[in-house]
């Protein structure tokens, strides 16, 4: 098992721990990640496009003029889609975007953005993430501190860290139950509290 340095808030190391390989040293399976980000994306589009069909076109019930004698082509509603003003022909309609995407899939894909993360140098083990206070510019100090611009914090139940952080472009404050590829991606860096590294792992490795 690989072992990773556990900092306090001023990056001071503290102390030592170790991490499974099977979910921070494991093997990076791009196509995976790829299915998660897609499958995520998907679940996160709103699909309430709609147009009206000819059913819900208001008026044109009447026939507008009769079927022979007038020198016209035949029609039986102004509703029709040929006409200005007529219903759409196969428009979108509400849907729902999202799919099913196997369990094992998904926790293979979180294994491989955390295992690349671990393997960059992108991953902080820090002690604990004590905010006595809501307090943006304390967050802010923490990510300069550690050289960081944009990362993700994770720490369990820390609501003081979520709202600290909530304020500022370059960080994001979950719980272990939140992390998730997507994200994992879009910040550069992971700093993980020494018990969420624990959480994560345990849930992982089942």
């Amino acid at each position: 098992m690989a072992k990773v340095d556990v900092y306090n808030l001023e990056k001071e190391k503290v102390a030592e721990t170790e991490i499974a390989d099977s979910v921070f040293n494991a093997e990076i399976k791009a196509h995976l990640v790829r299915d998660v980000v897609v499958w995520q994306l998907a679940k996160r589009r709103q699909g309430t496009a709609a147009v009206k069909n000819r059913a819900r076109v208001k008026g044109g019930s009447a026939k507008p003029w009769r079927q022979k004698g007038t020198g016209r082509a035949r029609a039986g509603t102004s509703r029709s889609p040929i006409w200005r003003g007529g219903g759409t022909i196969f428009g979108p309609q509400p849907r729902d975007y999202g799919y099913r995407l196997p369990k094992r899939v998904r926790r293979q894909a979180l294994i491989s953005v955390l295992s690349q993360k671990f393997q960059e140098g992108k991953l902080f083990v820090v002690q604990d993430f004590d905010l006595e206070e809501i307090k943006t510019r304390k967050v802010a100090e923490i990510l300069n501190k550690f050289g960081v611009e944009k990362a993700m914090l994770v720490a369990e139940d820390n609501r003081n860290l979520e709202l600290s952080a909530r304020n500022l472009p370059g960080a994001m404050a979950v719980s272990q139950s939140g992390v998730n590829v997507f994200d994992l991606l879009k910040y550069d860096y992971l700093m993980l509290s020494d018990a969420s590294l624990k959480k994560i792992e345990g849930a992982l490795q089942k």
